[in-house]
């Protein structure tokens, strides 16, 4: 009995592991950069993306191949993003709240922060809407989504 039920201790301990690992996507990206399939529950103002998340949030040259290297295709409530390889991710329109609470685009838009600050109090990020895509730099009180990367 003893036997039995550490097996099934064991299978439901690797079935809890398995649900909370982190899948990574190969998109095929020059650099090798491997995209994560969700993004990170919340949305983060820069440091504290920083302070969880430092080693693994794209910076802004890995945004920006993102951006160059993919299609993307509006779904209505954010981006397919197919890479040369023909995998694919899906970027959410979370749209963000700004630096005074303010809750902007919500399912219309999406910005996603790098690790790259800019010359002057900001960080640089990822922005869309249903007809474009872009990089800009963003004041880091504001509150953006989070999607990590690691190399192969």
């Amino acid at each position: 009995m003893k036997a039995v039920k550490l097996l099934l201790f064991c299978l439901m301990s690797m079935l809890a592991m398995n649900l909370y690992a982190q899948e990574y996507v190969d998109l095929g990206l020059p650099s090798g950069t491997l995209w994560k399939d969700k993004n990170e529950d919340g949305l983060y103002i820069y440091s504290a993306a920083m302070r969880d998340f430092r080693d693994s949030l794209p910076s802004k040259v890995q945004l920006e191949e993102l951006k160059n290297s993919c299609q993307w295709t509006w779904t209505g409530s954010g981006y397919k993003v197919v890479g040369p390889n023909g995998s694919s991710i899906f970027l959410p329109a979370e749209g963000n709240h700004g630096c005074y609470g303010d809750v902007n685009r919500v399912g219309k838009g999406g910005d996603y922060w790098s690790s790259t600050p800019d010359a002057s109090e900001g960080a640089w990020g990822l922005y869309f809407g249903p007809s474009n895509v872009g990089m800009d730099s963003y004041f880091r009180c504001n509150h953006q989504s989070v999607r990590l990367v690691k190399s192969k």
